[in-house]
């Protein structure tokens, strides 16, 4: 039986899907794990770089120091903190809960930092010379203008963290990674196969649906221009109409280590 056949065939097994360890049981922990992380990445990253982009002050230095996280393997911080008390803590989902929480804020906060700062400088004074408050100029202009960026930096923290999520099965955790780990231990090919063809499925899902969700969630829904060619300069927008001539050089200069 070939792997492709084999892998078919766990996948359309009842058993495999039902039952404590089934697949659907660790499905949910999978979505739980990633639901927690995101949730607490974002409580955490989003506000800094809304507030940092607001005043204009300490972005770069926040940014380039959370970026320092991505030189670290998350595998060898899920590792380190596992030697510490935190893996007896919270049925020893902590440590996971941690690593996956420092993989998440790079995104969210260059992201999100970088949409404020990318906002139409001339919509800003001039919303500022109406009279607006700082809360008025942050909530009804920046962020409706950062919006587009902030929901890329979201989706892709939602992907990598469903991606990396599967990590937390080599060091006793849960989630859908526990399909391949059991595979490996049992030299079994086609369960490895069908555990990463379920990560890839999730991993694909949650990007639609972050996608559906930022287009709903969109304040500036069904009044952006249709037009993509109208930043200054002549230089081209992106897909929303927002002109990014002048963040170019910022963008570049914040770019993440590879």
């Amino acid at each position: 039986m070939g792997v492709i056949q084999g892998a078919w065939t766990w996948l359309t097994t009842d058993g495999n899907w039902t039952g404590d360890g089934g697949a659907l049981a660790l499905l949910g922990e999978h979505l739980y794990l990633t639901a927690v992380c995101l949730g607490i990445a974002a409580a955490v990253a989003l506000p800094t770089a809304v507030w940092l982009g607001h005043i204009g002050r300490g972005g770069p230095l926040a940014i380039n120091l959370s970026n320092v996280g991505r030189a670290v393997p998350t595998f060898a911080v899920l590792v380190l903190l596992m030697l510490t008390p935190l893996a007896t803590v919270g049925g020893g989902d902590l440590p996971t809960i941690v690593a996956l929480v420092l993989f998440a804020i790079p995104p969210l906060l260059t992201n999100a930092y970088v949409g404020m700062r990318e906002a139409d400088r001339e919509v800003v004074e001039a919303a500022r010379g109406m009279g607006m408050s700082g809360g008025q100029l942050l909530f009804r202009v920046e962020l409706p203008l950062a919006y587009p960026l902030l929901m890329t930096g979201v989706r892709s923290a939602a992907v990598q963290v469903v991606a990396t999520a599967t990590l937390a099965a080599m060091v006793g955790g849960g989630g859908l990674g526990r399909i391949i780990t059991a595979g490996f231990n049992t030299y079994d090919t086609a369960q490895v196969v069908a555990g990463a063809v379920l990560v890839a499925l999730l991993a694909l899902l949650v990007e639609l649906a972050m996608i559906a969700l930022g287009r709903v969630l969109d304040p500036m829904r069904g009044r952006r221009g249709g037009t993509r060619t109208n930043g200054r300069g002549g230089e081209p927008a992106d897909e929303d109409g927002h002109d990014r001539t002048g963040a170019a050089p910022e963008r570049e200069s914040l770019k993440a280590p590879v």
